[in-house]
């Protein structure tokens, strides 16, 4: 792929439906990412597009949940509420009830399989849906924020349509609702880079969940210490992702671009600067690959913004790299001013940080070095 085509998946709809004002998570954020790319003309060119999304149906959403769970769901967003319901998950203090929680969800999951159908019929190179990710949904249970899982979902349609899928999740929480479709299959392989499960929801992700049957070894948890910083965190990145995607040669990337990992997250304990984020996509974009890539966690507005901006950016082509002088904005700096450029400054690591995250990080690596590497021949 030459010039890649991009698309920007999005519709007016989404900003119509809000989980309740004292949750964490914000619809508001794909809206502001939008107005962000508009204000700065990164929305307009030959090779970029808008895409408007339609809800999926009964019968695409039922490739991964069942129809008993689909019902309870719409059911609890139209003020009709079981028992059944709550012991799905739905309408606890985690996955609360709101009004069109199933129109919401199945809106955003129809607008990642929007993206993965143009990408399967190469009308464009990168789709992105600000409003997917919501990765920890099961077949019959919402959990983590997440009612339909769009990621899992995508992937099972391309690997319907043949495709060899790699899906990478960057969000601070273990993927494990993606892991867990995908667990005794080799057609998708799953890498979860996230907080150390002992200390984050949840609570799944260890090195030695690796995969069942035909699945063994396609499971790829990599926990991260407390405090893991951009150098510590592409450290890892480096060793063991990058070897792996070589050696699995997929035929197209999903990417869960969660930015809960980001320093200043109020539910996540990572240290974080969005130029992982943007080094990360460097990389994928230099195997050549469809990329579909989603939204996910990420709980301060302004940075997780600036970072799905960012993140277009580079998709575009359109990112400068880094320049120490640009740094007006973003983590630690507590605000949103763009007039330098998406990109965050870099943080200082002290010497003590680096001795909590090291000796640790080092260990994961170690530990998933001697359990797969094996496996696929490395």
């Amino acid at each position: 792929m030459s010039a890649k085509k991009v698309a920007f998946i999005y519709s007016s709809e989404l900003d119509k439906y809000s989980y309740p004002p004292e949750h964490p998570f914000n619809t508001i954020r794909a809206k502001r990412v939008m107005d962000v790319l508009k204000s700065m003309n990164l929305l307009t060119g030959p090779e970029r597009s808008i895409l408007i999304p339609v809800p999926a149906g009964r019968v695409a959403l039922k490739k991964f949940h069942t129809a008993r769970y689909l019902h309870a769901l719409n059911s609890a967003g139209k003020g009709r509420f079981d028992v059944d319901a709550l012991n799905m998950g739905i309408g606890t203090e985690e996955c609360p009830i709101f009004k069109g929680v199933y129109e919401y969800s199945a809106l955003a999951a129809g607008a990642t399989l929007v993206g993965a159908k143009q990408i399967l019929e190469g009308k464009v190179d990168i789709a992105f849906n600000p409003s997917g990710g919501y990765h920890h949904a099961g077949p019959e249970t919402a959990a983590g924020f997440c009612y339909i899982n769009d990621v899992a979902l995508a992937c099972l349609f391309l690997t319907q349509q043949k495709k060899k899928v790699l899906y990478l999740d960057v969000d601070v929480h273990n993927g494990d609702g993606v892991a867990n479709a995908f667990y005794n299959r080799s057609d998708c392989m799953t890498i979860s880079m996230h907080q150390n499960p002992k200390t984050l929801f949840p609570f799944t992700g260890f090195e030695d969940e690796i995969g069942e049957e035909e699945g063994k070894g396609y499971c790829v948890n990599i926990p991260l210490p407390v405090g893991t910083y951009d150098q510590a965190y592409m450290k890892a990145f480096d060793i063991i992702v990058l070897p792996l995607i070589r050696v699995y040669k997929p035929d197209v990337i999903v990417f869960e671009l969660g930015a809960d990992a980001l320093a200043g997250d109020p539910l996540g304990n990572l240290q974080l600067t969005n130029n992982v984020y943007a080094e990360i996509i460097n990389h994928l974009l230099s195997f050549n690959k469809p990329i579909l890539a989603t939204g996910g966690g990420g709980y301060h507005i302004g940075n997780t913004v600036r970072a799905w901006a960012l993140a277009w950016s580079v998709f575009c082509g359109e990112d400068e790299g880094e320049d120490m002088n640009l740094g007006l904005g973003g983590v630690m700096l507590e605000t949103t001013e763009w007039q330098g450029g998406f990109r965050d400054r870099r943080l200082t690591i002290s010497p003590a940080q680096r001795e909590a995250v090291l000796p640790a990080l080092d260990d994961t690596i170690k530990k998933l070095r001697e359990i797969l590497f094996p496996i696929h021949g490395l």
